[in-house]
Formats: structure tokens, sequence, C-alpha cells
């Protein structure tokens, strides 16, 4: 059995075995990944699957890299585990330059950070900034890199936030060889610099693109982790007495969506930065079956002990971002009286993300079947995937 199969069951989840030699001194580590944006939720889940015994490629030693210091949570998961953490603004040319170009035996990078501004202007001039600063540390300082992993997203086919509506998207179910959508987009100026930078190593550096859809995993820092912000608005639903009121749109509540986990994202870009057959291609990357947000929303009740409140009606819509207003005295005193993890509401609770997911007014669906094609055979049933990551948010003391 393939490792790309058995990974969607959870063999990929195994703990390092000791006896391995992915953990001593002496070990030999024929791969090196470049992790980063390691404390963001699928950097998270890098973390934890690369110096696994059975990962392909391996033994792997890890760099992980982030702005923010090595979080106390993220350390109890590798721990004896061959990672090592780097704390590096990528953002500053200078500090990329003195912390990454050392790098020397890096083979594969894995670039799974982005930042989100209030334009797209703003965005694309960061992020375009943070891409370029990491390849032109590493590419010319790193002498075995083999590969290139670039994560961007579902909005290539439906364009910008600043765009959402205004745009007219592709129609789904998204496929890879779509063209680019008439707007300005930095997920298309991240893949120009990409082909730029690794086109100056004639052909010795291969890339792949992956685009996930709303990712389904777990970060004690990520403003972008669905899971989290419904999590603490279940846990403060509780603390108030009041039902889990879906503030969504009719279709969303009704209509078929789909996910990717972090973990099988993961999975996908291990997968294309070892397998000869999935080189210099842009692959889809979902969980490979649909839900309806109408089955879930019971099941985020349950976890919490709440009751809970469909779709009742334009007239009863909200936005999460209003109805959380006023909430951060609330959220401190729930820290305290249950000993969570240190966080302030406005780092766990983007609600503005939130409402745009689950507001979406159209049913938005890609296919699979490429990655299939090319050998990637893994999969997550979406329901499990939900329910396993609300448990992990509470074991990390996220959330009550």
């Amino acid at each position: 059995m393939s490792w790309w199969w058995a990974g969607a069951i959870g063999a990929a989840r195994k703990k390092f075995d000791e006896d391995s030699g992915g953990g001593g001194a002496a070990a030999k580590f024929p791969s090196v990944g470049l992790v980063i944006g390691v404390t963001g939720i699928v950097g998270n889940s890098l973390a934890e699957i690369l110096p696994l015994a059975d990962t392909p490629g391996g033994p792997w030693k890890v760099y992980g890299v982030s702005r923010r210091p090595h979080p106390s949570s993220l350390a109890s998961q590798t721990e004896g585990l061959a990672i090592e953490h780097v704390q590096c603004d990528i953002s500053d040319r200078e500090d990329a330059l003195a912390k990454l170009s050392p790098l020397t035996d890096v083979t594969h990078i894995f670039y799974v950070a982005w930042v989100n501004r209030s334009t797209e202007a703003e965005n694309r001039e960061i992020n375009s900034a943070m891409l370029r600063n990491v390849l032109t540390a590493v590419i010319p300082n790193a002498p075995n890199l083999q590969h290139v992993c670039l994560q961007t997203g579902r909005k290539h086919y439906l364009g910008s936030f600043e765009s959402l509506g205004k745009v007219k998207g592709h129609e789904p179910p998204f496929v890879e060889d779509l063209p680019r959508l008439d707007c300005p987009n930095f997920y298309y100026d991240l893949e120009d610099i990409l082909f730029e930078e690794v086109a100056k190593r004639e052909g010795a550096v291969t890339w792949s693109i992956h685009r996930p859809t709303n990712i389904f995993g777990f970060s004690p820092s990520s403003l972008m982790n669905l899971m989290g912000i419904l999590c603490v608005y279940a846990a403060i639903c509780r603390r108030e007495g009041v039902p889990l009121r879906w503030p969504g749109s009719r279709v969303l509540w009704e209509g078929f969506s789909d996910a990717s986990d972090a973990d099988l994202i993961a999975e996908h870009q291990i997968w294309a930065a070892v397998d000869p057959y999935a080189k210099n291609e842009a692959f889809n990357c979902s969980n490979g079956d649909v839900f309806k947000w109408k089955h879930l929303w019971p099941l985020l009740a349950k976890e919490f002990g709440v009751e809970w409140v469909g779709y009742q009606g334009e007239e009863a819509r909200f936005k999460l971002e209003d109805a959380m207003k006023g909430k951060e005295g609330l959220w401190e005193k729930m820290v305290a009286e249950h000993e969570l993890a240190p966080t302030r509401l406005e780092q766990v609770g983007n609600w503005w993300f939130a409402d745009v997911v689950l507001g979406l007014e159209e049913e938005y669906l890609d296919s699979m079947n490429k990655s299939k094609e090319h050998g990637f055979l893994g999969f997550r049933n979406t329901v499990t995937s939900f329910n396993s990551w609300i448990d992990k948010i509470k074991a990390y003391k996220i959330v009550p």
C-alpha cells in the first residue's frame, strides 16, 4: 500500500519511532525541508509529518521558519523530531538573507506563508516581496535544492477578497488549466515570481503549485483559521448560554461545499516534492468529498454542549463581526477561568474572514482528477476531519 493511500486513513500520523534513527545526532538526511510559515495551519502539519519515519524522501531534517517565536504548542508536537526553528521576518530582505542564506543543505522549500492587507494592491506588494526574499536567499546558496512547493488557493479561480462579487469568476468545478481572471491577484504574482526565480537554475529545480479551498486544521496563531474561529464562537455561545446561530447564507447552509484537511495538504505537497510525475504542475487540493454546513453545524454545537439554530431566512442573517463586538473582556475571563493558552480575542476570532467564507452566495467545488491522474490517491472524510480538528483545538487549550 502506497504512503499516499495509507496516509488517507491516518498512517502518516504515527509518532516518530526513536529507533528509526531520525532524531539521533548521527542520522543522515537525504532530504532537508525548509517550511516557510511553520506556525500557520499547513506549516504546522508539515512540521508534524515531514520528520516521521515513513514519510517519503526521508529521513527528513526540517527548518521551520516563522516571524513569531517558536510557540510552545508546536514545540510539544515536534519534540524529539529533527526540526529546527528559525525566527525570521521574511518581509525584511536583510533579515531573510541573514537567516536563510546559511541554510545551504536545503533540498526542498515548502512555502505556505502569506499575509493579508486591506487592499489587493498592498497584498500584492507584501506577499511578492516575501516570496522573492526567500527564493533569492535560498536558491543561489543551496546547491542541492531540488523542488519548491508554493501554496496559493481557490481565489485563483474566484478573484481576491476585494474582487468577490465584482468580477465574474470561473464556473465550478474548478480545474487547474482554467485561465487567470482579468483582475489583480497576488496569487498570480507569486506564480510568476516562482517561475522566474526557479528558471535561474536552468531546470535543476522543479516546482509545484497547490490550491486548497477552505482549510480545516490547527494553528495557535493563524488569523485565517476557520476551525479555530468557529470553535471560539461556539465557546462564547456556551459561556453566554445562547444558541449557536448560523450566520451565513442559504446557499452555504443547504448547498454542497468542500474543504481541505491541513494534514492532507501537507501530504499533497510532500508527494509533489518527491514524485517525478508531479513536477512543474499546479494541483487543486481538497478532501475529495462534499458536505453541507447544515450537517456540520449540529456537530459543532454538540461538541460545545449548546443548542443550535440553522438558516432562518434573509431577515435573520447577521455578521459574526458585528455579533462579537465587545466580547474581548469576556474572552479574557474565559481564558483565565479555564486556564487556556494565553490569547486575545482578536488573535483567535477573525470574524470578517468567517463572514466571507460562510456568506458566499454560490456553490464552489473543485476537481481532484488531475492529482489522481498523476498518482495522488490521498483523501479525507470531511466529517471526520471536522471533528478531529475540534478535538485538537480543545486539546491544546485554545478553547475550553
